[in-house]
Protein backbone atom coordinates (compact mmCIF):
# COMPACT_ATOMS: atom_id res chain seq x y z
CA UNK A 1 0.00 0.00 0.00
CA UNK A 2 1.25 3.55 -0.77
CA UNK A 3 1.61 5.60 2.33
CA UNK A 4 0.30 8.74 2.00
CA UNK A 5 2.49 11.35 3.49
CA UNK A 6 0.95 12.60 6.79
CA UNK A 7 2.87 14.23 8.86
CA UNK A 8 2.56 18.37 9.20
CA UNK A 9 -1.37 18.29 8.40
CA UNK A 10 -4.48 16.84 10.18
CA UNK A 11 -5.30 13.30 9.13
CA UNK A 12 -8.79 12.96 6.99
CA UNK A 13 -11.07 10.76 7.78
CA UNK A 14 -10.34 9.01 3.97
CA UNK A 15 -6.47 8.21 5.07
CA UNK A 16 -8.04 6.66 8.37
CA UNK A 17 -10.45 4.63 5.97
CA UNK A 18 -7.81 4.07 3.63
CA UNK A 19 -5.00 2.47 6.34
CA UNK A 20 -8.47 0.42 7.87
CA UNK A 21 -9.00 -0.94 4.58
CA UNK A 22 -5.89 -2.27 4.75
CA UNK A 23 -5.42 -3.44 7.79
CA UNK A 24 -8.46 -5.81 6.61
CA UNK A 25 -6.85 -7.25 3.54
CA UNK A 26 -3.71 -8.06 5.59
CA UNK A 27 -5.74 -10.01 7.88
CA UNK A 28 -8.49 -11.82 5.25
CA UNK A 29 -5.35 -12.94 3.16
CA UNK A 30 -3.30 -13.69 6.25
CA UNK A 31 -0.22 -11.16 6.23
CA UNK A 32 -0.21 -11.17 9.61
CA UNK A 33 3.67 -10.20 9.80
CA UNK A 34 2.80 -7.45 7.61
CA UNK A 35 0.19 -6.75 9.97
CA UNK A 36 1.83 -6.45 13.19
CA UNK A 37 3.84 -3.63 11.22
CA UNK A 38 1.12 -1.46 11.76
CA UNK A 39 0.98 -1.65 15.80
CA UNK A 40 3.13 1.04 17.60
CA UNK A 41 5.66 -1.06 19.71
CA UNK A 42 3.30 -0.98 22.86
CA UNK A 43 0.04 -1.93 20.99
CA UNK A 44 -2.68 -3.32 22.58
CA UNK A 45 -5.46 -5.79 21.13
CA UNK A 46 -8.68 -6.21 22.91
CA UNK A 47 -12.00 -8.62 22.45
CA UNK A 48 -13.96 -8.06 25.73
CA UNK A 49 -16.65 -10.33 26.78
CA UNK A 50 -20.25 -10.26 25.09
CA UNK A 51 -22.06 -9.63 28.55
CA UNK A 52 -19.31 -7.10 29.77
CA UNK A 53 -18.21 -5.09 25.91
CA UNK A 54 -17.18 -1.68 27.79
CA UNK A 55 -15.89 -3.43 30.45
CA UNK A 56 -11.78 -2.99 31.68
CA UNK A 57 -9.19 -5.28 30.87
CA UNK A 58 -7.64 -5.08 34.04
CA UNK A 59 -10.62 -5.59 36.44
CA UNK A 60 -13.46 -7.90 34.02
CA UNK A 61 -13.19 -10.75 31.79
CA UNK A 62 -11.91 -10.78 28.37
CA UNK A 63 -12.18 -13.09 25.24
CA UNK A 64 -8.56 -11.32 24.61
CA UNK A 65 -6.55 -8.86 26.16
CA UNK A 66 -2.95 -8.74 24.56
CA UNK A 67 -0.16 -6.91 24.77
CA UNK A 68 2.54 -5.86 22.21
CA UNK A 69 4.37 -9.03 23.17
CA UNK A 70 1.49 -11.62 23.29
CA UNK A 71 0.35 -10.80 20.15
CA UNK A 72 3.51 -10.92 18.48
CA UNK A 73 3.03 -14.65 19.87
CA UNK A 74 -0.51 -15.05 19.12
CA UNK A 75 0.69 -14.09 15.48
CA UNK A 76 3.70 -16.90 15.31
CA UNK A 77 0.78 -19.73 16.31
CA UNK A 78 -1.91 -18.57 13.82
CA UNK A 79 0.99 -18.64 11.15
CA UNK A 80 2.50 -21.86 12.10
CA UNK A 81 0.97 -25.46 13.14
CA UNK A 82 0.08 -25.07 16.81
CA UNK A 83 -2.99 -23.27 16.56
CA UNK A 84 -5.14 -26.59 15.83
CA UNK A 85 -8.17 -24.27 15.57
CA UNK A 86 -6.48 -22.74 12.91
CA UNK A 87 -5.05 -25.41 10.69
CA UNK A 88 -6.23 -25.28 7.87
CA UNK A 89 -6.21 -21.59 7.95
CA UNK A 90 -9.96 -19.92 8.03
CA UNK A 91 -11.21 -17.88 5.01
CA UNK A 92 -12.32 -14.45 6.37
CA UNK A 93 -13.61 -11.44 4.74
CA UNK A 94 -14.28 -8.33 6.59
CA UNK A 95 -16.22 -5.67 5.78
CA UNK A 96 -15.37 -1.76 7.44
CA UNK A 97 -18.21 0.80 7.40
CA UNK A 98 -19.19 3.78 9.24
CA UNK A 99 -15.26 5.00 10.47
CA UNK A 100 -15.73 7.94 12.14
CA UNK A 101 -12.72 10.31 14.05
CA UNK A 102 -14.00 10.85 17.50
CA UNK A 103 -11.44 12.79 18.84
CA UNK A 104 -7.74 13.70 18.17
CA UNK A 105 -5.33 14.89 20.91
CA UNK A 106 -1.65 15.86 19.63
CA UNK A 107 -0.55 13.21 17.31
CA UNK A 108 -3.44 10.85 18.70
CA UNK A 109 -6.61 10.07 16.70
CA UNK A 110 -9.69 8.08 18.34
CA UNK A 111 -11.55 6.63 15.41
CA UNK A 112 -14.34 3.52 15.67
CA UNK A 113 -15.72 2.06 12.56
CA UNK A 114 -18.45 -1.12 12.46
CA UNK A 115 -17.22 -4.29 11.36
CA UNK A 116 -18.94 -7.57 10.36
CA UNK A 117 -15.69 -10.45 9.55
CA UNK A 118 -17.18 -13.42 7.83
CA UNK A 119 -15.18 -16.85 8.83
CA UNK A 120 -15.20 -19.66 6.77
CA UNK A 121 -14.01 -22.94 7.66
CA UNK A 122 -15.02 -26.35 7.56
CA UNK A 123 -18.22 -25.57 5.12
CA UNK A 124 -19.49 -23.10 7.94
CA UNK A 125 -19.69 -19.37 8.18
CA UNK A 126 -19.51 -17.44 11.43
CA UNK A 127 -20.58 -14.31 11.13
CA UNK A 128 -18.67 -11.46 14.13
CA UNK A 129 -20.34 -8.29 14.23
CA UNK A 130 -20.12 -5.17 15.82
CA UNK A 131 -17.22 -2.32 15.80
CA UNK A 132 -13.70 -1.44 16.24
CA UNK A 133 -12.22 1.26 18.50
CA UNK A 134 -9.22 2.39 17.69
CA UNK A 135 -6.54 4.61 19.34
CA UNK A 136 -4.30 5.80 15.90
CA UNK A 137 -1.08 7.75 16.24
CA UNK A 138 0.92 9.36 13.90
CA UNK A 139 4.60 7.79 13.29
CA UNK A 140 7.25 8.59 10.87
CA UNK A 141 4.38 10.02 8.53
CA UNK A 142 2.09 6.94 8.63
CA UNK A 143 -0.78 5.84 11.25
CA UNK A 144 -0.06 3.19 13.54
CA UNK A 145 -2.24 1.55 15.77
CA UNK A 146 -1.52 1.55 19.83
CA UNK A 147 -4.97 0.42 20.62
CA UNK A 148 -7.75 -1.93 18.94
CA UNK A 149 -10.80 -2.68 20.50
CA UNK A 150 -13.30 -5.31 19.05
CA UNK A 151 -16.21 -5.09 20.52
CA UNK A 152 -18.87 -7.66 19.76
CA UNK A 153 -22.59 -7.22 19.41
CA UNK A 154 -23.35 -10.91 19.63
CA UNK A 155 -25.08 -11.75 22.48
CA UNK A 156 -23.07 -15.48 22.83
CA UNK A 157 -20.61 -16.57 20.29
CA UNK A 158 -21.62 -19.66 18.59
CA UNK A 159 -21.49 -22.11 17.32
CA UNK A 160 -17.91 -22.92 19.05
CA UNK A 161 -17.89 -20.58 21.67
CA UNK A 162 -14.25 -18.51 21.11
CA UNK A 163 -12.43 -16.56 18.75
CA UNK A 164 -9.68 -18.22 16.76
CA UNK A 165 -8.91 -15.28 14.23
CA UNK A 166 -7.93 -12.05 14.81
CA UNK A 167 -10.65 -9.77 14.64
Amino acid sequence: METREMRGHEVSREQVEDFLYHEAALLDEWRLEEWLTLLTEDANYFVPSTDVPDGDHRTSLFLIADDAVRLRSRVRQLLGKSAHAETPRSRTRRLISNVRIRGREGETIYVTANFVVYRMRAELVDTYVGRYEYTLVQHDGALKIKERRAILDLEVLRPHGKVSIIL
